[in-house]
């Protein structure tokens, strides 16, 4: 065998499957799947279902309260539910997640509570939940940015001996970013235990993955680091947990770290203050809803009767209870401390930060007169 025969078998263990794992195809049918990853018991897809149906409802709702001014912004993950459920299903309360700005409905899945998670959105001076309490990082608006915090702890976790997985998501556009590619580089010299799940939705805000990319698979990026890669059918929830649970398992028995990319499409604008139609056809979107993730798990546990309209009609009620717990929450006053703005910036307040301080004092007190 030569060097470059011994090389492609080598790096041909890192290969992602030349097509998307997909085990339910979109009229929800179980499909005759070549993949290797055993499909999750049926308690745990009745359980993915609830979660999507919970997530997607929040999700709606969020939107809703964007538009009432109650939220400064918020970005939709709609259609991208399998992708988010599994991810945080696929996570022991040991391990940590690393979420983007668009990932609320993992850490709804993670048992954050709803008004932690928008706190952040709608004016508030921290990112909402305690991070160390739920072993989920702050949502992170640059793109790539988390991913080497990701690594860093996951190293710093193997380090410690703790048993640990860290599981960092980020989409599309982010592997554009330099950040991307050193932190893929840094686990995988360094073996780190984390997962890298790229949701590959079709655009980064406007731009199209063609612009991006000319790999076969975005998955392929980690042939070139040397880990161990997939490409998943993320509107696929069987197979999404499929796919995540075995990289949990992969990366936490030593192997080093793994990227996930999951095939899925934003169904919503990238934020309410985009305009989505500038840059993709109706008929786009229209296809793609044919792909919907709830319909297409719904769908299989109804034909597997592991599911009814009772049960549908349970869960459904459920999401709209949540959802009135959020509005009333939201629509609460928030108490605001202006001091807050200057309390936890150091320790040791500077001299600058004093007289900001004691300027916008004054400021507030001559309101406090005129008004």
């Amino acid at each position: 065998m030569t060097v470059v025969e011994q090389i492609g078998a080598t790096y041909a263990n890192f290969l992602p499957a030349d097509v998307p794992v997909q085990y339910l195809d979109p009229t929800g049918q179980l499909t005759d799947s070549p993949a290797r990853y055993p499909r999750s018991s049926e308690q745990r897809l009745i359980d993915m279902y609830r979660s999507m149906v919970l997530g997607r409802r929040f999700d709606e709702q969020a939107t809703a309260l964007t538009k009432q001014g109650r939220l400064a912004v918020y970005p939709s993950a709609r259609g991208q539910e399998a992708c988010q459920v599994a991810a945080a299903m696929s996570l022991r309360p040991e391990d940590w997640l690393f979420p983007t700005y668009r990932d609320s409905m993992a850490l709804v899945t993670r048992g954050v509570d709803p008004l932690e998670i928008l706190s952040m959105l709608a004016g508030d001076w921290h990112c909402g939940y305690d991070p160390a309490h739920h072993r989920c990082a702050p949502q992170c608006t640059p793109l790539a940015t988390q991913l080497l915090h990701a690594a860093g702890l996951a190293h710093a976790q193997a380090r410690k001996g703790a048993d640990a997985v860290v599981l960092a998501l980020c989409g599309d556009g982010a592997t554009s970013e330099g950040d991307f590619h050193e932190a893929l580089n840094f686990a995988a010299v360094f073996d780190a235990p984390v997962i890298f799940l790229v949701q590959n939705n079709g655009f980064a805000i406007s731009v199209p993955l063609a612009r991006q990319t000319a790999a076969p698979s975005l998955a392929h990026k980690g042939v070139g680091y040397g880990i161990g890669s997939e490409q998943v059918d993320g509107n696929d929830p069987m197979a999404m947990l499929a796919v995540m649970d075995e990289a949990r398992n992969y990366v936490r028995q030593g192997n080093g770290p793994v990227i996930v990319e999951a095939h899925t499409y934003r169904v919503e604008g990238h934020t309410n203050a985009d305009d989505p139609t500038r840059y993709r056809t109706n008929d786009e979107v229209a296809h793609w809803r044919t792909k919907d993730p709830i319909a297409r798990l719904e769908t299989y546990l109804r034909f597997e009767g592991l599911i009814d309209d009772a049960h549908v009609s349970a869960i459904a009620a459920e999401a709209e209870d949540r959802a009135a717990v959020l509005r009333t929450g939201m629509n609460a006053e928030r108490p605001t401390d202006p001091d807050d703005l200057f309390r936890y910036v150091f320790a040791e307040p500077s001299s600058q930060l004093r007289d900001q301080q004691r300027q916008l004092h004054a400021e507030l007190a001559a309101e406090a007169r005129e008004g």
